[in-house]
């Protein structure tokens, strides 16, 4: 548990804009005030006291952002209490599922379809296109965020897409943030609707998976949006591991 809170760190730490306020590590994207790319993270052990947390939410109110907090409650018990008596609200607790290496289940590909690591800037929007769509996300696809894109694979991340045979359109996609100390998180993985229920989402989980642990990773984990995320994962070899809170303040 220490080493994925402290990978998270690390990983926020080099994407984005930073500011320490007593025992928390806050975070700012520079491009974007979606509330899952601007938030705080604890320190292991931390004890904030209310001043901590009011400093927190004003270092958040100041940049027009909602003031969120993610970590893993486990290593850091005393946080929960004092941030939601100073009124923020529980977003959403999800377990926190690894897979260990040897353990990764086969997942069929669906017919009609084929799972690739993007390489040309065609391949690497129509990945992109496909998880904005099933994320409903509403920031644009730019230049910028394409180039971002490339930059993470290049520096050590890893990118799968899934593609219709037939019509070349992109089906799906995850993503893999750069490894840190023998630990890597798998994300992003999206399906466009029209191209659901068919086990891409479970091949795609595999298919970044297996390229981790590939890579020397010891320890590969991800969050699951909600039971029938954590069931499709479950059948590619993850396991609960712990609890991921997600606090915010409206």
């Amino acid at each position: 548990m220490s080493a994925v809170q402290s990978y998270m760190r690390t990983t926020a730490a080099k994407a984005r804009e930073t500011e320490r306020i007593g025992p928390f590590l806050a975070t700012f994207s520079r491009s974007s005030a979606n509330p899952f790319l601007n938030y705080a993270i604890p320190d292991d052990g931390a004890v904030p006291t209310h001043a901590d947390v009011d400093g927190l939410t004003e270092a958040y109110r100041k940049r027009d952002l909602i003031p969120r907090l993610e970590f893993l409650g486990e290593s850091m018990p005393e946080v929960e209490p004092v941030v939601l008596a100073a009124g923020y609200q529980l977003e959403r607790r999800v377990p926190l599922m690894v897979c260990p290496r040897g353990e990764v289940a086969v997942q069929p590909v669906a017919e009609g379809f084929e799972l690739l690591t993007p390489e040309s800037d065609e391949e690497y929007l129509a990945m992109m296109g496909a998880q904005s769509e099933a994320f409903d996300d509403p920031d644009p696809i730019t230049p910028e965020s394409l180039a971002g894109r490339r930059e993470m694979v290049a520096n050590g991340g890893l990118a799968v897409l899934a593609r219709h045979v037939d019509s070349g359109e992109g089906a799906g996609g995850g993503l893999a943030t750069p490894m840190a100390d023998g630990t890597i998180e798998v994300a992003g993985f999206g399906v466009r609707a029209k191209y659901r229920r068919q086990g891409l989402a479970a091949a795609l989980t595999e298919y970044l998976t297996r390229a981790a642990h590939e890579r020397g990773a010891h320890t590969v984990f991800l969050t699951p949006a909600g039971v029938p995320e954590e069931r499709i994962y479950a059948r590619v070899g993850f396991r609960p591991a712990g609890s991921f809170v997600n606090l915010r303040l409206e």
